[in-house]
């Protein structure tokens, strides 16, 4: 859930997370809730379909006016959430490849592992023998600021694998050759996966996404969580949990019932779609002075 305080003379980004693994929602909506209380409103980029019971807490909390107008990646059609360049060409890819049959895996721009951790998934990756689109940035391996491909790895992935330094994630997630996304559970990666209605393979590294990937896993069903340490087979494993399982089948059966529902809410008449244009009329009536 990301969150923005609505002042008289500032939209101000106030994104709320939390940096301990064990707080809970309730201890983060408790923060939220304290300092909404000495704004105008809150936008939030949610959708009531999604998280119905923590909006009515926020909304009975805080005695301010609250809008729910997520997802807003789709209000801004081709709206890229990264400013790195994407290599598109992964596109091209994609075309050639199975419906839904691809994971997807992408850490974010900030999260980093070790060179133990990038070996064990590459090799778990490649045991999987699932396709995968790969992105590994240039500083994603910690103390290195170029990162090589495995010996032999590229030899024995060929054909089924495709690694690029980024890619245009909205993009990626939308395309039908796209069965599974590999992610840290930044908020904005979570609610596009969930619009796209691609399951998840959970990696939360800090602040909000301990949090996000708890609700993927335990709250909508859509996904699991890779915990402990990167060992090669827990994540073939895992790969093949997700996609030839049927309890992966029944994560991507709910992930495109959440998909309908962020693509209803959007519609005239639906949820979000209601809430923007009530801040719309709100932002309207303030004082022309301010």
């Amino acid at each position: 859930m990301q969150l923005y305080d609505l002042q008289p003379l500032q939209l101000g980004d106030m994104v709320f997370s939390t940096t301990a693994p064990h707080e809970t929602m309730c201890n983060c909506l408790e923060r939220i809730m304290e300092s909404a209380r000495y704004s105008s409103g809150v936008i939030i980029n949610t959708f009531s379909e999604l998280e119905g019971a923590d909006l009515q807490k926020i909304i009975h909390g805080v005695g301010v006016p609250v809008y729910a107008v997520g997802p807003l990646h789709k209000i801004s059609s081709g709206a890229q959430s990264s400013l790195l360049d994407a290599d598109k060409t992964c596109l091209n890819w994609l075309d050639k490849q199975e419906a839904k049959s691809v994971l997807f895996v992408s850490l974010g721009s900030l999260a980093s592992m070790t060179h133990e951790e990038l070996v064990e998934t590459a090799w778990g990756l490649a045991n999987s023998c699932m396709p995968f689109l790969w992105v590994i940035r240039k500083n994603l391996v910690q103390c290195s600021r170029k990162v090589g491909l495995l010996e032999g790895f590229e030899e024995v992935t060929r054909g089924r694998g495709m690694v690029v330094s980024w890619a245009p994630q909205q993009e990626v997630l939308g395309h039908q050759a796209v069965g599974g996304f590999w992610t840290h559970n930044g908020w904005n990666s979570t609610l596009e996966s969930i619009c796209e209605g691609v399951p998840m393979i959970c990696r939360p590294h800090f602040a909000d996404q301990m949090i996000n990937a708890r609700y993927v896993q335990e709250f909508w069903k859509i996904g699991f969580q890779l915990e402990g340490k990167s060992e090669r087979g827990k994540i073939e494993t895992s790969v093949r949990k997700l996609f030839c399982q049927e309890e992966g089948r029944d994560m991507r059966h709910r992930a495109n019932d959440l998909k309908d529902k962020a693509t209803q809410c959007m519609k005239k008449g639906g949820s979000s779609k209601t809430r923007i244009n009530l801040l719309v009329n709100f932002i309207m009536s303030l004082p022309s002075s301010i």
